[in-house]
C-alpha cells in the first residue's frame, strides 16, 4: 500500500503544535509573572525545554517540527496582542462577550464575571513581527535540512471578530466589517512574506471558530440575534483568502478546526463539517485541514466527499485530551473508510489517488493553554510514536 508522499508538507504523520509544557517552566513562567524573575532567565529555561521536545519529535519520527507553543500562554497569542491598534482591556464588560460563541456561553455558566480580552480602539497596524522570533529561535534547535518542513502555528484572522461581535472595534476606526478585516489582511501579508524571508514554509492557522458554525446551538444563537451566520462565515472566508493574498506557492498553508480542547478534556461545542464543507473545502485558499475525529461529536466522514483533488486533510483520530492509546488497527480501517469516501466524492478519483491525500495526527494539541492536558510526558511520546507507526504501516516510510 507504500504510495508516494506528493505533498511535502504536510507529512502522513503529523501533529497540531501544542505540546506538553514541562512543570518546571510552568512554574518559572508564573515567576516571571510575579517578577520574581527575569525574561532572560524564563527564556533560558524556554529554551531548555524547547530543545528537549524539538529531540523527542525528531526521536519519534516526526518532521513538521514545533516549537510546542512553549514561548505562549494560549495557542491564539501572537498576533492581536503584538498589533498597534488593539487595546488590552483587563475586564471586558459581560455583554461584549456573545453568548451564542460556545465557548463563551459555558464561561459564563461557571459564573464568568468578564475577563481580559482585545478591542481595537485604533487602526490596525503590523509594526513588530508576530511570530517571526519564534521561528528564528526555532531554526537554532534544529538543523538546515528540517528548516523547510517547520512549522508555525497562528491565530485565526477572526478570532476577536466573533468574541466580541458589534464590540470588536470601535466603529469611528472602521464602518465596517471588511474595512476592519482589510488591515488585519495586510498584517498577515506582512507577517507571513516576513516567516517565509525567514525560511518558513509550514504554516497553521488553529481556528476553532469555523467549527463553531457548524454547531446548532451557535446557529440557532444567531438567528435569534438577527445575524446572518451564511454572510459571517463569507465575510471570514474572504478575510482568509485576503490574508494569504499573494503568498508563495511554496509555502504550505493548513487550517485547524477543533471543537474546544480546554481543561480535564472540556469541549465547547459539537457538530459534523456538513454545514460548511463545501465552503471549506472550495472557497478557502489553503492547502490542507486539520480536522477532529477522535469523537462522535465531529459527525461522519461524509463532508469529506467535498474534498478537491489538488488539497489534502489530515484526520485527528488520535486524541490529545485522555491518556489511553487507540487500538492501531481502528485507526487503520477508519483512514481507509475516509479514502473510499473521497475516491467516491462530488470529484471522483482512483482510491490510491484519494489515500494519497490524506495523513493522521492526533485530534488537537495536547496544550491549548499553558497548563495543558491531563496527560503526561509520556503519553505525549506514546500518542505521537502511535501516529507515526500507524503511516507508515498504510504509506509505508517517508
Amino acid at each position: 500500500m507504500a504510495t508516494t508522499l506528493h505533498l511535502n508538507p504536510p507529512f502522513r504523520a503529523d501533529h497540531i503544535g501544542s505540546l506538553k509544557r514541562p512543570a518546571e517552566l510552568l512554574e518559572k513562567r508564573q515567576a516571571f509573572e510575579k517578577k520574581e524573575c527575569s525574561a532572560e532567565q524564563l527564556r533560558e529555561l524556554e529554551d531548555a525545554a524547547i530543545q528537549e521536545i524539538v529531540k523527542m519529535q525528531r526521536d519519534v519520527g516526526i518532521k513538521s517540527i514545533t516549537d510546542g507553543e512553549f514561548r505562549r500562554h494560549m495557542f491564539f497569542d501572537g498576533v492581536f496582542d503584538n498589533m498597534d491598534g488593539m487595546t488590552y482591556i483587563p475586564v471586558v464588560p459581560m455583554d461584549w462577550f456573545m453568548d451564542y460563541v460556545p465557548d463563551l456561553a459555558a464561561f459564563k455558566q461557571w459564573d464568568f464575571k468578564g475577563a481580559a480580552s482585545y478591542i481595537c480602539e485604533g487602526k490596525l497596524e503590523r509594526t513588530r513581527p508576530f511570530y517571526v522570533p519564534q521561528f528564528e529561535a526555532l531554526k537554532k534547535f534544529t538543523t538546515p535540512e528540517e528548516h523547510p518542513h517547520l512549522k508555525i502555528t497562528m491565530c485565526a484572522p477572526e478570532w476577536f471578530h466573533l468574541r466580541h461581535g458589534p464590540y470588536a472595534y470601535k466603529k469611528e476606526v472602521y464602518a465596517n466589517d471588511d474595512e476592519y478585516f482589510a488591515d488585519i489582511a495586510i498584517a498577515y501579508q506582512q507577517e507571513i512574506k516576513a516567516l517565509y524571508d525567514a525560511g518558513c514554509r509550514n504554516i497553521q492557522f488553529d481556528d476553532p471558530l469555523l467549527a463553531y458554525f457548524c454547531a446548532e446551538s451557535m446557529i440557532t444563537g444567531m438567528v435569534e440575534r438577527g445575524i446572518d451566520h451564511e454572510a459571517l462565515l463569507d465575510t471570514y472566508i474572504r478575510a482568509y483568502n485576503n490574508c494569504l493574498k499573494g503568498r508563495p506557492a511554496d509555502m504550505n498553508v493548513g487550517l485547524h478546526l477543533c471543537r474546544g480542547n480546554f481543561k480535564n478534556g472540556m469541549h465547547f461545542s459539537e457538530g459534523g463539517y456538513d454545514r460548511i464543507a463545501i465552503k471549506l473545502f472550495n472557497q478557502i485558499n489553503v492547502d490542507c485541514y486539520y480536522l477532529e475525529y477522535d469523537t462522535e461529536r465531529a459527525g461522519t466522514f461524509e463532508p469529506l466527499k467535498h474534498l478537491p483533488k489538488n488539497k489534502s486533510v489530515v484526520l485527528g483520530l488520535v486524541t490529545s485530551k485522555f491518556a489511553p492509546l487507540e487500538d492501531k488497527a481502528e485507526l487503520k480501517s477508519r483512514v481507509l473508510q475516509a479514502a473510499e469516501l473521497i475516491s467516491q466524492g462530488v470529484e471522483k478519483r482512483p482510491f490510491v489517488e484519494a489515500l494519497n491525500q490524506i495523513c493522521i495526527s492526533p485530534q488537537c494539541g495536547f496544550a491549548s493553554h499553558a497548563e495543558g492536558n491531563a496527560v503526561s510526558a509520556e503519553v505525549v511520546r506514546s500518542k505521537l510514536s502511535l501516529v507515526v507507526e500507524t503511516s507508515k504501516e498504510i504509506w509505508g516510510d517517508h
